[in-house]
C-alpha cells in the first residue's frame, strides 16, 4: 500500500499515514487502502490493538486538494458514489473488533476530524491544531458528522462545525474530543503505556465491550436496552475468558491472556 505503512509486532498493529508532503490529506485511493487495511486487521488473530498514526507535521488535512478539484465537476451520482465510499472507511474504522488508539502529533483539518473520532482513543500532542472547516469552503462535514458528535458532544459540535474556527489542543481535550494532551516527545510513550493496558486486558472482553458502549451510546434507558445489557453480562460471565478472568483474580494469578 504506497499511501500506508503497516507494521504488526507483539500483538499491536501501527498504521502510518505516509503522505507528510500533502500533509497526509486523503482521496478515492486512501480511502480504499484504508478500508481495506482495518478491514484485514480486525480480522486478524495476531493483532489486539491498533495505533493510527502519520508522518510529518500534520496527522491528516482532510480531502487532497487534487481530489478535490476532481469531485468539482463530479455531477450528483458520482458524488454519492464518491461519499459512499468515504462514509464505508468511516463505519470501517468505527466498528473495528480491535480497539484503536490514534497518535496525533499533527494538525487535524476537515475529514481527518472523522479519523480521529472513530478512534476508540484520543492521544495528542500539546502543538496540534483542530479545525472542521467545511462551511469556510461552502461545505458540511456530512459523512463525518455522525463520528464526530459522538466525540465532542452535540453543543461543541454545533459551536465548531458552524464557525469552522481552529482551536488547539488543550481546547480539544477541554471538549472531550481527545483523551490526553502531552508535550510531543511523550506521545510515543503515552501511547505504548495505552497500548499495554488494552493487551493487558481479556482480548474477548475488550471486543465485547466495544461493541457494548457503540450499542448503548445515545439510546434511551429503557427496557429494551436493560435487556440488552443483561444479556451481555451474562454471555461474558459465561465466556471461556470471563471465567479464567474471575478464576484468575480470586486467585491472585495472572489470567490466561497474559501467560
Amino acid at each position: 500500500m504506497s499511501n500506508l505503512n503497516i507494521k504488526v509486532e507483539a500483538q499491536r498493529a501501527t498504521l502510518t499515514l505516509t503522505r507528510p508532503e500533502l500533509r497526509n490529506a486523503f482521496n478515492d485511493e486512501v480511502i480504499a487502502e484504508l478500508t481495506q487495511a482495518f478491514t484485514e486487521l480486525g480480522a486478524r488473530e495476531d493483532v489486539r490493538a491498533i495505533v493510527l498514526a502519520a508522518e510529518g507535521a500534520a496527522f491528516c488535512a482532510g480531502a487532497d486538494l487534487n481530489w478535490m478539484r476532481r469531485m468539482a465537476d463530479y455531477d450528483r451520482a458520482q458524488n454519492l458514489a464518491d461519499a459512499a465510499r468515504l462514509a464505508e472507511m468511516l463505519r470501517t474504522i468505527y466498528h473495528c473488533p480491535k480497539p484503536i488508539v490514534a497518535r496525533v502529533q499533527g494538525d487535524v483539518y476537515a475529514g481527518g476530524m472523522g479519523l480521529v473520532a472513530c478512534c476508540d482513543i484520543a492521544l495528542s500532542a500539546d502543538s496540534a491544531h483542530y479545525c472542521l472547516s467545511e462551511t469556510r469552503l461552502g461545505l458540511v462535514p456530512a459523512t463525518i458528522s455522525p463520528y464526530v458528535m459522538r466525540a465532542m458532544g452535540p453543543r461543541a459540535a454545533q459551536r465548531y462545525c458552524l464557525s469552522a474556527e481552529r482551536f488547539d489542543a488543550a481546547e480539544a481535550l477541554r471538549i472531550g474530543f481527545v483523551h490526553e494532551v502531552v508535550p510531543a516527545d511523550q506521545l510515543d510513550t503515552r501511547v505504548d503505556a495505552v497500548v499495554k493496558a488494552l493487551l493487558n486486558a481479556s482480548p474477548t472482553a475488550v471486543r465485547a465491550c466495544k461493541r457494548l458502549l457503540q450499542d448503548v451510546a445515545q439510546r434511551e434507558i429503557d427496557a429494551a436496552l436493560i435487556a440488552q445489557t443483561v444479556e451481555a453480562i451474562a454471555d461474558i460471565r459465561a465466556s471461556t475468558e470471563g471465567r479464567e478472568g474471575v478464576q484468575s483474580f480470586l486467585q491472585k494469578r495472572q489470567p490466561a491472556w497474559l501467560a
